[in-house]
C-alpha cells in the first residue's frame, strides 16, 4: 500500500522522461511484506525475563547497530505459546523480528530452532544487502530457545545448600554451630 502510493504519487507527478528514472530507485527499496511488518509489526514488547517459562535473546549486529531482543513463553508441553520483540534497527531488522514472531509461534522448541534465515530472507524478499537482518532473527530464537533450556535445567537440577545450625545454651553461654552439608 505504502509503496503502491509512492509509485503512483511520483509516476503521475512526474513528466515522462524521468518516469524510466524513477523506476529504478523504487526497485530497489523494500517489499510490500517488509513495509507491512515495519509499519504494523506483529507481537512487539516484552515478557519477564525471569519467569522460568520464558526464554530471552538478546543479538546484534554490530556491523550496522541493530539490535533485537526476541523472547518466547514456553508451554508444559514445550511450545512457543507466546512471542514478543523489540528491535533497534532498520525496516528489515524489525520486518525479520517481526515475521520470526509470527513463524515460530505455536511451533516446538526443536521445530523452531530449525527455522533457517534464508526461509526469512525469501519470505521477505530481502536484498542480499539486507541479509544479516534475517540472520539476526535466526540467532534470536536460538539464543532464546538456548535461555530457556538452561533456565529449565538450572530448575530441574538446582544447587543444594547445607546450612548450619547455632545453639547457644542458656546455663553456661556456651555456643555451638553444627555444620549440615547439602543433601543429595
Amino acid at each position: 500500500m505504502f509503496r503502491s502510493a509512492i509509485v503512483r504519487t511520483a509516476l503521475t507527478a512526474t513528466p515522462r522522461a524521468t518516469v524510466s528514472a524513477i523506476r529504478p530507485a523504487l526497485a530497489r527499496g523494500y517489499h510490500e511484506k517488509v513495509i507491512s511488518h515495519y509499519e504494523k509489526p506483529r507481537n512487539v514488547g516484552s515478557l519477564p525475563k525471569n519467569a522460568p517459562d520464558v526464554g530471552t535473546g538478546l543479538v546484534g549486529a554490530p556491523a550496522c547497530g541493530d539490535v533485537m531482543k526476541l523472547q518466547i513463553r514456553v508451554d508444559d508441553n514445550g511450545i512457543i505459546s507466546d512471542v514478543k520483540f523489540k528491535t533497534f534497527g532498520c525496516g528489515s531488522a524489525i520486518a525479520s523480528s517481526s515475521y520470526m514472531t509470527e513463524r515460530v509461534k505455536g511451533l516446538s522448541l526443536e521445530d523452531a530452532e530449525k527455522i533457517k534465515n534464508t526461509e526469512i530472507a525469501k519470505e521477505l524478499c530481502l536484498p542480499p544487502v539486507k541479509l544479516h537482518c534475517s540472520m539476526l532473527a535466526e540467532d534470536a530464537i536460538r539464543s532464546a530457545i538456548r535461555d530457556y533450556r538452561t533456565k529449565r535445567s538450572q530448575l530441574s537440577n538446582p544447587k543444594k545448600s547445607g546450612f548450619i545450625d547455632v545453639t547457644q545454651s542458656s546455663t553456661t553461654g556456651e555456643t555451638v554451630a553444627t555444620a549440615h552439608p547439602p543433601t543429595a
